[in-house]
């Protein structure tokens, strides 16, 4: 069969598409992350609410749109007349306009409702992009961890093919016995056991992360991160922490909404003028019309409906009390996991994982030496792995303790995302 000759132009595209396929996807940063996320649909979503409220603000305060009104009155239903609109002095065709006129002080809440109302948008989009940008970071480093777990993998499987040899060769001197000779390919299998488990757990932890950045995110780069931990700055930004600022904006609508109650003892009018057209021989009309709203009943109607509103707006102070509380918890109770977490890794890099090095190495040569047993290798490889995976685990752990406080509580975080949709 003859080769298929191509124009240039299409070879070129070929190669370049080949090119592209085999290319490596590029590694993502946490920090390329957090940039990304920033384009998250909920973000978007945000910034349309705050649109919304804005667009809603503009008429809030507005009069009501004028009303026109066409009838006929006072038309005869009886007699030879009936019907008529000529003979009764009193038919008349009538075209007016009403203007509802409410009260200033309800116009004033209905503008404070909306003014509270933009407000609490405000605050959700602000709390909106520090949620995801909390969540994306978290996602992004139990990827990371996933990443440094695996990242064992070979070193521990090469070590197991050591110990494969270092078996078959004592059992060739005549020392152990024959089911020895199984324990390598089983430790093989474990391996391979826990390794495919870590794959699966990647692969959900980059499933998250995709979820923020609308992309598949297949390969990391990077390394741990470390954010600077400012105690007493943490707890005096803590008034500031998105959560209680939307608490807040929830609150001056409440306060909004009792204002429009407290507006309703006040009267509303209207006026209407119309004129009235009829036959030639009795002359056309003019009236003009103004009514008023009579609250009579105030203990019965706008006396319930503002204390009802005065209640809803004590719960709310009360429940934004009980957030700064539950905040202030949270923060204390990170600030001492986060110094635990620190402690501990510290302890795992010059204590545990060195002893525990040194304990494995120590086991295989005297199994080598013909002074161990195998069963005393294991145990000290396994509590070798066991400890390399401790060590990631305690700095995923710090890490994310370090990430949920710094996106919480930094001034600088909160001072960012005030211009994020």
């Amino acid at each position: 069969m003859q080769p298929i000759d191509l124009p240039k132009p299409v070879r070129a595209l070929a190669v370049l598409l080949c090119a592209m396929a085999v290319l490596p996807a590029q590694a993502l940063t946490l920090e390329q992350a957090l940039s990304q996320a920033q384009q998250a649909p909920l973000l978007k979503a945000s910034a349309a609410g705050v649109q919304a409220a804005e667009q809603a603000r503009i008429p809030a305060a507005a009069l009501p749109d004028p009303q026109l009104r066409l009838g006929l009155q006072n038309v005869p239903i009886e007699s030879d007349d009936r019907l008529r609109l000529n003979r009764e002095p009193m038919t008349m065709q009538m075209v007016g306009l009403m203007q509802e006129m409410p009260s200033r002080a309800k116009r004033e809440a209905w503008q404070q409702q909306a003014d509270a109302a933009l407000g609490s948008a405000h605050a959700a989009a602000h709390y909106q992009a520090q949620s995801i940008a909390a969540q994306t970071a978290a996602a992004w480093l139990r990827s990371w961890a996933s990443t440094q777990r695996l990242a064992l993998f070979p070193a521990l499987i090469k070590e197991n093919q050591l110990l494969d040899k270092a078996v078959q060769a004592r059992l060739a001197s005549g020392q152990g016995v024959s089911a020895e000779r199984l324990v390598p390919r089983q430790q093989l299998a474990l391996l391979q056991e826990q390794q495919d488990a870590l794959q699966a757990q990647l692969r959900q932890n980059q499933a998250q992360l995709s979820r923020w950045l609308g992309q598949p995110a297949s390969r990391l780069t990077g390394d741990w991160p470390s954010w600077p931990v400012a105690r007493q700055t943490y707890r005096q930004a803590l008034l500031s922490h998105p959560a209680l600022q939307s608490a807040g904006a929830q609150t001056r609508e409440a306060e909004a909404n009792v204002a429009l109650a407290v507006a309703e003892k006040t009267p509303d009018w209207s006026w209407e003028v119309a004129y009235q057209n009829r036959d030639p021989a009795f002359g056309d009309m003019v009236s003009l019309q103004v009514s008023m709203d009579l609250p009579l009943f105030i203990g019965s109607r706008q006396g319930p409906r503002i204390a009802a509103e005065q209640a809803r707006l004590s719960q709310t102070q009360a429940q934004r009390d009980d957030l700064r509380l539950q905040l202030q918890a949270e923060l204390e109770q990170g600030l001492a996991e986060l110094e635990r977490l620190q402690l501990a890794v510290r302890r795992s890099e010059q204590t545990m994982l060195p002893l525990a090095a040194q304990r494995a190495k120590l086991a295989l040569a005297d199994y080598r030496g013909g002074q161990g047993s195998l069963s005393e290798v294991i145990a000290a490889r396994s509590e070798h792995i066991e400890a390399q995976l401790r060590d990631i685990d305690l700095r995923e752990q710090r890490a994310l303790a370090n990430a949920a406080l710094f996106f919480a509580f930094d001034p600088s975080q909160q001072t960012a995302m005030e211009g994020q949709p």
